[in-house]
C-alpha cells in the first residue's frame, strides 16, 4: 500500500504532518489513531514505535506428528545457544509478515500465525549506538515443512521438556512456556466453535 506524507490543517494555527492513502480513504494523525470519515480508531503498539527502535518477530512453532507436539528450536553459531527463531523486522514490513517471511526463506517451512504469544523488551549496542529493541513473539502452526531447513546451521524439533532444557535464555523458556498455556486456550475456544 503506497503512502504519501502531506500537510494538514488539523486545527487553527497548528499544522501537522500525517499520511494519506488514496487507495483505502484513511489519514494517519502523528498521535497514532486513525480518522476513516470521523471514526477514530487507535493503532496497534507496534506500529507507534519510536523510529529508533528495533523490532524482532520470534516464532514459537509447534507440529503435531501422530498426535506428539513438537517445537522447533534453533542454533544459529557454535558460539550462541539454542534459541527461538527470530527475525528483524524491515521497514514497512509487519512483524507477522516478517516471521512468517523468515519461516519459509530460511526454514522452507508454510505456516499459520495463531496468536500472539508475548512481547519482550530490550537494548542492543550497534556501532557503539545504543538502541531499544522490542520482541513480539508469535505461537505458529506448522502446515508444510520440509526436510532441509537450509536457513539455519542446526535446528531440532523437540518436545516441551526437552526444548526448555536446550533453551539458553530465560526469556525464551518464559515465551515457550507462555506459548504452550495460549495454544491450549485457542484449541478450547476451537472446540467450542465447532460444537
Amino acid at each position: 500500500m503506497r503512502s504519501r506524507r502531506l500537510r494538514v490543517q488539523l486545527s487553527p494555527g497548528a499544522p501537522k504532518v500525517g499520511c494519506w492513502s488514496g487507495l483505502t480513504g484513511w489519514f494517519r494523525k502523528p498521535c497514532g489513531a486513525l480518522c476513516l470519515t470521523g471514526v477514530r480508531i487507535p493503532l496497534p503498539p507496534q506500529a507507534m514505535l519510536n523510529k529508533n527502535t528495533v523490532l524482532i518477530s520470534g516464532a514459537c512453532l509447534f507440529r503435531e506428528p501422530r498426535g506428539k507436539r513438537r517445537w522447533f528450536i534453533v542454533k544459529q553459531s557454535d558460539v550462541e545457544g539454542w534459541e527461538i527463531p527470530k527475525v528483524l523486522v524491515r521497514k514497512g514490513e509487519s512483524s507477522v509478515r516478517a516471521v512468517l517471511r523468515m519461516m519459509g526463506e530460511k526454514g522452507g517451512i508454510t505456516a499459520r500465525v495463531l496468536e500472539e504469544v508475548g512481547r519482550a523488551g530490550g537494548v542492543a549496542t550497534t556501532n557503539g549506538k545504543t538502541l531499544p529493541q522490542r520482541h513480539i513473539y508469535y505461537l505458529m502452526l506448522t502446515k508444510l515443512a520440509s526436510s532441509d531447513s537450509i536457513g539455519f546451521p542446526e535446528f531440532a524439533w523437540l518436545e516441551y521438556s526437552q526444548a526448555v532444557k536446550r533453551l539458553t535464555s530465560k526469556r525464551e523458556k518464559t515465551m515457550l512456556k507462555s506459548a504452550t498455556i495460549v495454544l491450549k486456550k485457542w484449541k478450547k475456544q476451537r472446540q467450542k466453535k465447532k460444537s
